[in-house]
């Protein structure tokens, strides 16, 4: 395994999905990857559309710096990247571009009406992604 990616947005179950990375990326040296995605605004489009003044590029931004020091602190390098769009579909097109081996992704538990409604980015990465996907509890 050479590339590790990982989904991260400073959440508890985004950390823990994060330290999972971190744990397999030392045991068989990979190469990590750490993405965190900010959303559009609901209505807009991948290309184009209002960006969601909650859940901001530069709040982004500021989780994978909070990243790169939890990293840092394990001995780890890595590289970082901010994406704007679906959360699900941006972390396949970067695992897939990046020739990811694994992508790490951590699950929220929605209610069923919120899975209706596709709020669970982790089961959509599971769905589209080309590679293997690890879901962290």
């Amino acid at each position: 395994m050479n590339t590790i990616a990982v989904g991260y947005d400073d959440t508890d179950v985004s950390q823990r999905a994060l330290e999972r990375a971190a744990e397999l990326a030392k045991a068989l040296g990979a190469q990590l990857r750490v993405v965190s995605v900010a959303p559009l605004a609901a209505g807009g489009v991948r290309s184009a559309g209002a960006l969601d003044p909650i859940d901001s590029p530069e709040r982004h931004a500021e989780e994978l710096q909070r990243a790169r020091a939890y990293l840092e602190g394990q001995g780890l390098t890595a590289e970082y990247e901010a994406a704007v769009g679906d959360p699900a579909d941006a972390l396949v097109e970067l695992a897939d571009r990046d020739h990811a081996d694994l992508l790490i992704v951590g699950a929220r538990h929605h209610s069923l009406i919120g899975r209706l409604l596709g709020q669970s980015v982790s089961e959509a990465v599971s769905h589209k992604a080309r590679s293997d996907v690890l879901i962290v509890h």
